[in-house]
């Protein structure tokens, strides 16, 4: 498995020219806390020379594990392209790498709020009934955060509504 993109732009076509292969996970290079990523980078793509910039379309995909936001449990979800396109800017002669390209416009498509439902394979996606206490009532046993009669930190503010401007 090749480890970045290169295309020779001495030897491509003027009309183009397809390109497909996998780029392995470590490209992504995340943090630590953040998805991790579970397969390579698959790409079908067409290259094509427009002046000084050179076009890629067609598609992407990448497989990753999130954690969900409502249930923080782990769970695997593709990231599927269709029709990308992508175009840089031809700074000098000779190969393009073009694999930080391919990368960031996967990254840009991550979910905002991955949840466990949209997965590969879907999972029930609900909040633990266990972690709600707040207005839960008192019988079931949990402990229900304390709420004030009155906000202290706003009660000092309530005194300055009352004075005036001297002048």
């Amino acid at each position: 498995m090749k480890r970045h993109l290169l295309i020779d732009l001495s030897s491509l076509p003027e009309e183009g020219k397809a390109l497909s292969g996998e780029l392995p996970k470590e490209i992504f290079d995340l943090p630590e806390d953040d998805a991790k990523p579970v397969g390579p980078l698959k790409y079908e793509l067409w290259a094509q020379r427009f002046g000084s910039e050179i076009l890629l379309t067609g598609s992407l995909s990448a497989a990753f594990e999130f954690t969900c936001v409502r249930t923080l449990h782990p769970f695997i979800q593709s990231i599927h392209l269709e029709n990308v396109a992508v175009s840089l800017e031809i700074e000098r002669e000779g190969e393009i790498d073009v694999t930080d390209a391919l990368r960031e416009e996967v990254l840009i498509n991550f979910p905002l709020d991955p949840r466990c439902e949209d997965g590969d394979v879907p999972q029930k996606c609900e909040i633990d009934s266990r972690y709600l206490s707040v207005d839960k009532p008192a019988e079931d046993g949990l402990p229900t955060p304390p709420r004030a009669e009155s906000n202290d930190r706003w009660s000092a503010l309530d005194i300055l509504k009352d004075l005036k401007d001297p002048t």
